[in-house]
């Protein structure tokens, strides 16, 4: 018995008509009554009871037609389930993401992928740079947004935007009272950052930066969580150099203030060189979409200034 023998029996006993069937299967009557004998065959039982004019179920084909209904309509959903997954449309998916909103992309992104996708589920971790490194090596994730630089053999790194750095100030701090901060201002002040081990290229992009404007900064004191370099500012320990998605997070006693020429941070995607998922695939394309679409934003925000 196969889905066929199925699609056969249902289509007669819908009709009760073996010509009527026929014409709905578009295949010839006699092929047909083969294919309902061969079944009965298999079964051991009368699926219909049959005269020259009239063609009726027996107990057992009312009781069988249920069942070959709900197989029939089963077979459809697996189908449909692997033609949905052959194109990315449904599956699993981890992400993920660093302490910084990485510029409001992934919000775009999540919002226009579930959208398209409703019935991929996503599971999203709150990764440093490093941490993301590491969890895509060993197939934790599939995805990350890292902060630029980074370089590994087994992943593919696509630059998506940038971030503008701030400083995050004490709030009694006087720099804190001004509109922007010029960086050589804070060659003397003690520097608070998170530990390199965690973001070791975003450490050297803040220290190129201060070099460039003719000083190696002072780190007094570094964390391990980015809360509590917040919270090491707040104290008045220090300021830190963070991107500028983070001046949105409130943290009493920390203010953040633009920093004067506009130094920034590189955004990127970055995922398994090896990984062929569809899913995958889908979700790169959504943020390349949401990424250019920023790009252009950007381009019409400073043409029009």
């Amino acid at each position: 018995m196969d889905l066929r023998h199925l699609r056969y029996f249902v289509a007669v006993a819908e009709e009760l008509h073996f010509g009527r069937a026929a014409e709905k299967l578009h295949i010839s009557q006699p092929p047909l009554s083969h294919q309902i004998r061969d079944l009965e065959r298999d079964l051991g039982v009368e699926l219909f009871h049959r005269t020259r004019h009239f063609v009726s179920l027996t107990d057992a084909g009312r009781l069988f037609l249920d069942e070959a209904r709900h197989v029939l309509s089963e077979a459809e959903r697996a189908v449909s389930v692997a033609q949905k997954a052959g194109r990315g449309e449904i599956g699993r998916l981890s992400v993920g993401f660093g302490p910084a909103p990485e510029n409001g992309v992934l919000r775009g992104v999540l919002s226009m992928f579930l959208s398209q996708h409703p019935d991929v589920s996503l599971d999203l971790h709150n990764l440093y740079t490093a941490e993301q490194i590491e969890a895509l090596a060993d197939g934790r994730i599939q995805v990350g947004f890292p902060l630029l630089p980074i370089s590994h053999r087994d992943l593919v790194v696509e630059a998506i935007g940038s971030e503008p750095l701030v400083v995050a100030l004490p709030a009694e701090h006087p720099l804190a009272r001004t509109g922007q901060v010029d960086l050589a201002h804070l060659r003397e002040e003690p520097f608070v950052r998170l530990a390199p081990d965690l973001g070791s290229a975003f450490c050297d992009l803040v220290t190129g930066t201060c070099l460039k404007s003719g000083f190696n900064p002072h780190v007094a004191h570094e964390a391990g969580h980015l809360i509590t370099v917040l919270g090491f500012v707040a104290a008045g320990l220090g300021v830190a150099i963070l991107p500028g998605a983070l001046s949105k997070v409130g943290v009493e006693g920390v203010v953040f203030r633009p920093l004067r020429g506009g130094p920034s941070v590189d955004i990127g995607i970055a995922f398994r060189r090896n990984d062929s998922s569809r899913t995958l695939s889908s979700f790169l394309e959504v943020v390349r979409v949401i990424a250019r679409q920023r790009r252009l934003r950007s381009v019409r925000k400073t043409a029009n200034a």
